[in-house]
């Protein structure tokens, strides 16, 4: 069943006679539309494609079984009037939006012009997301491809010196140039002490002897991310540096061995603490240790305390249990897989033992 069919499902059931979607993964998600700045209203028997003249063109291409309807020239600006025009037109009552998304300005316009009672939604579309196509596997197993080839060209030019911005900024070239879309979405480089800083920023540090360097970054293939974290050590590894690594290797691999259909997220994790729950590292655990990918970095569904959600077979999900311990720094192991009726399927061809450079 594609996506606009279950859409339409969905509305029936909640009795909706139409759903605005203003997130641009949701937007392609229900109308393949692979640009930016555009929103959708569909309705029972029709669907409108809202944009303006820097979209026109390509959504013609792309959606071709949508009427396109230019908000900033033919309703001066105002979404609340491209709406109501759409929702006039099919007899409009309810409408569905997306809680987390629509900006007060929107909503504002909405409500000064439509007659029609706007219903607030969460993760409808998120839901439907979780669950990938054939096509999604496919794109995505690629983007991990490209971003395990990037990593064995990386591991070559981390030494001494060297700063954390230049490699983020190499990491960045060598998937572009393995074949990613060019535009990037973020990466994480950092290294020493700062390693144990979850979601650090790469700056002008110079990597030094014997420093951990955290890695964690992707790219996108075909819109499609991949999302891996590996850390490698300058140098030779001291005790303590092998002890957290180790223990960080088999926090990731115990918890990839229990994931599989029918689990829940919190069961997952509830796994990943076996290795430490008997150690001086225990405290120093992140309780979110995996979440889903495909056209955003972070989607349904998650693994983690308190994540009751149930996985399902064809999503694909990261895995990434770290240790980070201030002042002295972190190791974090992440892998991408697909959740397959057998377990979990790693796409990440980059090895999970301890390299030292």
């Amino acid at each position: 069943m594609d996506r606009l069919t279950q859409l339409r499902e969905y509305m029936e059931k909640e009795r909706l006679d139409a759903f605005y979607i203003a997130k641009p993964a949701n937007v392609r998600c229900i109308s393949g539309f692979t640009g930016e700045d555009s929103f959708l209203f569909i309705t029972k028997a029709n669907q409108y494609f809202i944009t303006d003249a820097r979209y026109t063109e390509q959504a013609s291409y792309e959606c071709p079984d949508y009427e396109l309807v230019n908000w900033r020239i033919n309703f001066g600006y105002s979404m609340g009037k491209a709406v109501a025009y759409c929702a006039d037109k099919d007899g409009v009552k309810t409408i569905g939006f997306e809680q987390d998304h629509l900006t007060f300005e929107k909503w504002n316009s909405m409500q000064a012009e439509l007659s029609a009672e706007m219903v607030p939604t969460l993760n409808v579309i998120e839901g439907f997301r979780a669950i990938k196509t054939p096509e999604e596997i496919k794109n995505l197993t690629v983007a991990c491809d490209i971003a395990s080839r990037a990593f064995e060209k990386i591991i070559k030019d981390i030494r001494p010196g060297v700063t954390e911005k230049e490699i983020a900024s190499r990491l960045a070239h060598y998937m572009v140039m393995e074949g990613a879309d060019t535009k990037p979405y973020g990466g994480i480089v950092i290294s020493g002490a700062k390693s144990s800083l979850l979601h650090g920023i790469p700056d002008s540090k110079p990597i030094e002897y014997g420093d951990f360097v955290l890695m964690d970054y992707g790219c996108q293939y075909k819109g499609y991310l991949s999302d891996m974290t590996r850390t490698v050590v300058v140098g030779k590894a001291d005790a303590k540096q092998k002890e957290v690594y180790d223990l960080c290797r088999r926090m990731t691999e115990d918890t990839e061995a229990s994931v599989k259909p029918g689990v829940t997220g919190t069961s997952c994790y509830e796994a990943s603490m076996e290795a430490i729950k008997d150690t001086e590292y225990l405290k120093y655990n992140y309780t979110g240790i995996g979440h889903g990918v495909g056209l955003f970095v972070h989607e349904l569904p998650f693994i983690g305390l308190n994540c009751e959600n149930i996985l399902q077979e064809n999503s694909v999900m990261t895995v990434e249990p770290g240790i980070y311990i201030p002042g002295w720094g972190g190791v974090r192991i992440e892998d991408q897989g697909i959740i397959t009726k057998d377990g979990y399927e790693n796409l990440i061809s980059a090895t999970h033992e301890l390299i030292e450079l």
